[in-house]
């Protein structure tokens, strides 16, 4: 058992993997059915306007009772946003967190170390090996949202892509199966025949 996942069990801990992204008001065009001869057109506005997130998937380390978790806002993800969204998670999960995470300069910053370590009552961080997002579940949420969700999507600005995002989260959320699927697919789990998740 990875080191992380056992300190979590010894501490009753929730394991959170996070992540950001940012999304363009650009469409992801992807294929879609369509009557023949009856091609689909895309009409969007071009401008360079973008949505950036803070998504996370909490779990018991076991990758039970899975919680997708999405902020979005205007302005890129920087240091004192990352800084006010830790409390909120706190106060979100109730109980203590290992937090796994890259190497993001803004993970990196003065003030974030400087409040990691003024909460290390609570709060245990681990960081994934450098140029591996490949180990990080949220990943995989973010291409669903990108494949699904978002696919063909023309939003005329960045609330109308924040309320399709949160739509999106709402559905892979009720999923247990898909979100331990997401685990699955980083390696750091391993598939589950043997009983339902919950």
């Amino acid at each position: 058992m990875a080191s992380y996942k056992k300190g979590a069990i010894e501490r009753g801990a929730i394991l959170v993997f996070l992540d950001e992204s940012g999304f363009s008001l650009k469409p992801s065009v992807r294929r879609t059915w369509a009557p023949r001869g009856q091609t689909p057109l895309l009409t969007h506005k071009f401008n360079w306007q973008r949505a950036h997130a803070i998504g996370a998937i909490a779990c018991k380390p076991e990758g039970t009772q899975c919680e997708l978790l999405l902020y979005v806002q205007e302005h890129a993800i920087n240091k004192e946003t990352i800084v006010a969204y830790l409390p909120a998670l706190r106060e979100h999960l109730g109980r203590s967190v290992v937090l796994l995470w890259d190497g993001l300069p803004s993970h990196r910053s003065k003030v974030v170390q400087q409040y990691l370590a003024a909460n290390r009552d609570w709060l245990t961080v681990e960081r994934f090996p450098g140029y591996a997002p490949e180990l990080n579940p949220q990943e995989y949420v973010w291409s669903a949202l990108k494949g699904k969700d978002l696919a063909n999507f023309c939003p005329d600005e960045t609330l109308e892509l924040a309320e399709r995002l949160q739509a999106g989260q709402e559905r892979l959320g009720e999923d247990q199966q898909k979100m331990y699927g997401f685990l699955v697919a980083s390696t750091l789990y391993e598939k589950r025949t043997d009983r339902p998740l919950t």
